[in-house]
């Protein structure tokens, strides 16, 4: 096309007979269609040269108005950490304040968004992030099947430094607990256990990982003050295994949403300081924040979903079961196929089984991790330790 247009412009200009007197033996020869060249020999005699024109269709009737445009650039400038989906929930309240339906607008979907995102610059591209459908999460099915509980260290002014132990349901996300002391201590993690079971009731299991404040079996042995404390009030207490933050992933990333809140917020100077702040960050974070596993507030998923678990009722897993089992005489669990051995120094204690597919790990009634061992084995195999 090229060589036609620019064949079409010399003889214009310079009446040259590039095309030998015939003008359609020469486009045959150059295979050419004759439409094609016929289009092409007229917008050049009316305009002087060929230019491609815009595909654009006249009018889009399904384009996002520049109104709701404007409104998620909005949005996202006022807090540029809110990714498309919390931008979407925002925009369904505006859209029911001001009553989008009656002009026919809608809320544009979660693709929408990020594509008015990247076109008004406002998406720094990461292609090497992980896609989160790579990722599996575990969750309890009822509120009240489990709490995480965890402490985090925060600064106060003066370069003094205090400790929040937040508590956390595994299921709706509601922050069940935010207690501030000096340090990360047996004592602090009890008033903040305590507080969430007074608050929002038992739960049938509690999470911790292995620190000091939640288990003495690191240090002098013995049931610590923080174990007798949940066992007594009916629950059952499980610590993640050492080194693996992920099993209390919930309440590890949920520190990070306290503390970047807390970084828009005046620097407290004392504990009450703090501890207002935190008051205040719950009730926030509950009643009027948007989670993204629930697409809602967190207290409104609690209220949605009326069956609650707690003691005596075994929690509910969606992608793995929970089974509190008896070491037999000889040292072993049976599960399915598979007879576990434990060893004869433990027979007659009462164990929970998180079984996870194929796969199984074992606990002991102060919540100590046993070890793990598949399922896939016909007969008896010994348990495998788990990390000291």
């Amino acid at each position: 096309m090229k060589l036609l247009d620019a064949a079409l412009i010399a003889a214009l200009t310079s009446d040259a007979d590039v095309f030998g007197g015939d003008f359609q033996r020469w486009c045959k020869i150059n295979k050419i269609p004759r439409a094609t060249a016929y289009r092409h020999k007229k917008r050049i005699e009316v305009e002087g040269r060929w230019t491609a024109r815009s595909r654009r269709p006249d009018s889009c009737p399904h384009q996002t108005p520049a109104e709701v445009e404007a409104e998620v650039v909005r949005l996202r400038r006022a807090d540029p950490t809110a990714g498309a989906e919390m931008i979407g929930y925002e925009l369904g309240r505006v859209a029911a304040e001001l009553d989008w339906a009656a002009r026919g607008w809608r809320v544009p979907s979660r693709a929408t968004i990020n594509t008015i995102l990247t076109r008004n610059e406002l998406i720094e591209p990461q292609p090497q992030k992980r896609p989160k459908s790579s990722f599996r999460r575990f969750v309890y099915a009822r509120p009240r099947d489990c709490y995480q509980i965890d402490a985090t260290i925060v600064h106060l002014a003066g370069d003094r430094e205090a400790t929040v132990f937040e508590v956390l349901d595994d299921c709706s996300r509601l922050l069940v607990a935010s207690h501030v002391t000096d340090a990360e201590t047996a004592a602090g993690a009890v008033v903040a256990i305590g507080r969430a079971f007074s608050d929002y009731g038992v739960p049938g299991l509690v999470l911790s990982d292995n620190g000091s404040a939640f288990t003495q079996r690191h240090r002098r042995g013995g049931i610590s003050r923080f174990t007798r404390t949940v066992t007594e009030a009916g629950a059952r207490l499980i610590h993640s295994s050492p080194y693996h933050p992920q099993t209390c992933g919930k309440v590890e990333r949920h520190h990070r949403t306290f503390k970047d809140w807390l970084a828009d917020q005046p620097l407290p100077a004392t504990q009450a300081e703090l501890q207002a702040l935190c008051d205040r960050y719950q009730l926030y974070y509950n009643t009027q924040r948007r989670h993204s596993a629930w697409n809602q507030p967190p207290w409104q998923t609690w209220l949605d979903l009326c069956d609650h678990g707690g003691p005596g009722r075994l929690p509910v897993q969606q992608d793995a079961d929970v089974r509190v089992l008896k070491i037999s005489e000889n040292g072993r669990i049976t599960i399915g196929i598979t007879k576990i051995s434990i060893g004869r120094g433990r027979a007659g204690e009462i164990v929970t089984a998180l079984i996870d597919g194929t796969h199984a790990t074992i606990y002991a009634a102060t919540g100590q991790p046993l070890g793990h061992q598949h399922l896939t084995h016909h007969g008896q195999v010994k348990i495998i330790p788990a990390a000291a």
